[in-house]
Order: C-alpha cells, then sequence, then structure tokens
C-alpha cells in the first residue's frame, strides 16, 4: 500500500487543528492501518502534550544535525500501529529552516514506511506551511463558523493557489515579467481577482497557464468544520465552497462536521486524546466518521471530483449536524437526569454559549462595517 499523506491544516488558530490531526491519526491505526503522525508546527510544537509523550528528540533534533535520519527521530506511541515525530525539540525558532533544508526534510517525509503520514501543520499561510500543505493535493482545512474563520480558510486556499502558480514560473518567462510589472505597480496580488489574473497569464503566456492547470487540479482540499453549536452553522461551509469555487477556481469537497464538546478539555489535561477518553462522546464518534471517510477515498485518482460528488458531500454534512445535534442533546438530557450534569452547569453552559454569540455578533458588526467602508472607497470584490 502505498503511502497516503494527510496534511492538516488551518488560515488561523485556535480552530482545533491538532484536536483533528491527533484524533484523525488514532482513529485511522484503530483500523489497522499504519500511520505517522508528525508534528510539523514548526513555530510551536504542542502535539505531543495531547499524546502524553515527552520526547527527547524531535525535528529540530534532525534539522540541526546532519547525520540523523527522520526515522531515528520517529517514536512509538501508547497507540497500536501509530507512531510519532515530535516538533523542534532542539530547534527554536524552526519555522524559518532555510529551502535546501525543507527540501530533505519533504524527501524524508515522503519515503515514511507506513499506509499513512498524518502532517499537523502550523496555523497560517506562510511558504513552509504552503509546501506542506501541498504535499498532498488532498490536504484537510479546518476552519469554525466564525466569519474570521472562514475568512482565513478561504485566504489559505487562495494563498496555496498562489505558491502552485509561482512554482510555474520562471524569472524570464512573460508571466513573471507580468506579476512583477502588478508588484512595481503597487498592486497587492492579495487585492487581484484569481480568474482576471489567470486569464491575463493564459494569453500572454500559454505554457505558464497550461502547467498552472495541470497542477491546480490536484489541489483537492477537504474541509471539516470545527466547534459547531448548531446544524444551522454548516451554511458557513456552503458560502466557502461557493467562494472558492467561483473566486478562485478550486472545489473544496465537505468531510465532515464536528460539535463543539467541552469534554476536549478534560481530555487535555489528562493528556489522551479524546476518542480515547470518551470514545462514543459526539465529537469522537464525528472523528470516527471523518476516518472512514478517508478510509474509503480513492487516492489513485487525483483529478477533479464531479460536481455531484461534491454536492453530496456538503448535503452529508448537513445531515451529520442534524444527527449530531440530537445526539449532543440526548447527552445533555441523560447527564442532568442522572446527576452528573446539575441544572446549574446546565445554566453555565448556556450562558457561556450566550457569552460567545454576543462574540460573534459584534465580529459581524465589526467585519460589516469594514466591508462597507471598502465598498463605498471603491474597492471591487
Amino acid at each position: 500500500m502505498a503511502l497516503k499523506i494527510i496534511a492538516v491544516a488551518s488560515g488561523k488558530g485556535g480552530v482545533g487543528k491538532t484536536l483533528v490531526a491527533a484524533n484523525l491519526a488514532i482513529a485511522l491505526s484503530q483500523a489497522g492501518k499504519k500511520v505517522c503522525l508528525a508534528d510539523l508546527d514548526l513555530g510551536g510544537s504542542n502535539l505531543h502534550l495531547m499524546l502524553g509523550q515527552t520526547p527527547e528528540k524531535g525535528i529540530g533534533t534532525f534539522l540541526n544535525n546532519t547525520s540523523y535520519k527522520l526515522k531515528d527521530v520517529i517514536v512509538p506511541t501508547a497507540y497500536e500501529n501509530l507512531t510519532f515525530l515530535p516538533g523542534e525539540t532542539e530547534l527554536p525558532g524552526a519555522a524559518n529552516i532555510k529551502s535546501t533544508v525543507k527540501q530533505e526534510l519533504m524527501q524524508q517525509l515522503l519515503s515514511v514506511d507506513d499506509d499513512f503520514l498524518v502532517l499537523d501543520l502550523g496555523a497560517g499561510t506562510s511558504l513552509n506551511i504552503m509546501d506542506f500543505f501541498l504535499l498532498s493535493g488532498c490536504g484537510i482545512i479546518v476552519t469554525t463558523p466564525t466569519l474570521t474563520a472562514t475568512l482565513n480558510a478561504y485566504l489559505f486556499v487562495k494563498n496555496a493557489v498562489f505558491r502552485i502558480l509561482n512554482s510555474c514560473i520562471t524569472r524570464k518567462s512573460p508571466a513573471f515579467n507580468y506579476i512583477e510589472s502588478l508588484r512595481k505597480d503597487g498592486v497587492s496580488l492579495q487585492k487581484v481577482h484569481i480568474n482576471k489574473l489567470l486569464d491575463n497569464i493564459r494569453k500572454i503566456d500559454p505554457e505558464v497557464y497550461d502547467q498552472y492547470r495541470e497542477r491546480s487540479q490536484h489541489l483537492r482540499p477537504r474541509l471539516i468544520m470545527n466547534m459547531i453549536d448548531e446544524p444551522k452553522d454548516v451554511d458557513r461551509s456552503k458560502r466557502l465552497r461557493i467562494s472558492t469555487r467561483d473566486y478562485l477556481g478550486i472545489e473544496m469537497e465537505h468531510l465532515g462536521v464536528i460539535y463543539r464538546d467541552e469534554l476536549q478539555q478534560t481530555a487535555l489535561q489528562a493528556q489522551l486524546p479524546i476518542i480515547i477518553y470518551k470514545p462514543k462522546s459526539v465529537l469522537s464518534q464525528a472523528m470516527f466518521r471523518i476516518a472512514d471517510k478517508i478510509l474509503e477515498m480513492d487516492y489513485d485518482n487525483s483529478g477533479p471530483l464531479s460536481r455531484p460528488d461534491i454536492d453530496s458531500g456538503f448535503q452529508e454534512a448537513e445531515s451529520e449536524a442534524e444527527i449530531d445535534f440530537s445526539s449532543k442533546i440526548e447527552s445533555l438530557e441523560e447527564l442532568l437526569h442522572s446527576g452528573a450534569l446539575t441544572q446549574g452547569d446546565l445554566v453555565e453552559t448556556i450562558r457561556t454559549q450566550q457569552m460567545e454569540i454576543g462574540v460573534l455578533k459584534k465580529e459581524n458588526r465589526f467585519l460589516k462595517s469594514k466591508i462597507l467602508k471598502a465598498a463605498d472607497a471603491g474597492y471591487k470584490f
């Protein structure tokens, strides 16, 4: 069985990316697959805490000593079929590794002798994160229903598109000169409409355009909407899909939804992944469901997904949100009736959620005012 790489990324921190990576890796290992879980959050590794590991060596050891091979710093875990590649335990600031070192690291990652390699990437859109993500065109983007999180998820895909485009352009090509002229004119590429940019490149540099089209077909990002509170939160997923399709020309597949679960904090304090701490919880069942979908994927067919396949994935996410919401309510009622959860606890849970909703409303008003100001200034969206 050829190695399958699953890069888990996010446009911003705090959306549960590491939670997804750790629990997904264990779910796959429990299905009998050999899995290596790698902490590639080179700016702030903490995956070992969720696994209850205290690593003495890690990627930093490999990057800092050429006599090491990556396999020398991969360690066993308490979980059958799962090994772990710790982060930069000896090399603070490893997020700024040189290009040649990064290439060597990527080559050795590709040679890992397992069924699955799960990469827990840092948050954001740095070049290193983009390159690790693009090791797997079928990487996972974790986001939440908040406006800032979904916006950053969109920007993550946009930066992946730019990274692919840049890989097709040589310094002497007409496309390079065109993009340089935009920069000299003070044009921010982040504000350029991708479809218009590509249309211009197609006219002045057909070779680069064809290369981009070929390579971009292998970019098939999968979405996980985490920390949802109710079924209608899934609507954010549909808007994100429409934006990436219409403005970037990239189809995004939906892997599933995960409800917010306070048990995750308890599991983290116990240094246990939640699917180990409480495998029957709503959150754990969502992770097992996502793992099943990954096991069913056809990795040999890396071309673009068909529209019906993508539509069914988003419809399935809506159904899963409804089902999991019912399960979550039943769990609360069960805890309330058993005495494990008091009415005071329930009131506190509701009060906390109301505070979070209040923060989201303020955030919504703030972003809306920025959009209106930009529109008044004549900015084209």
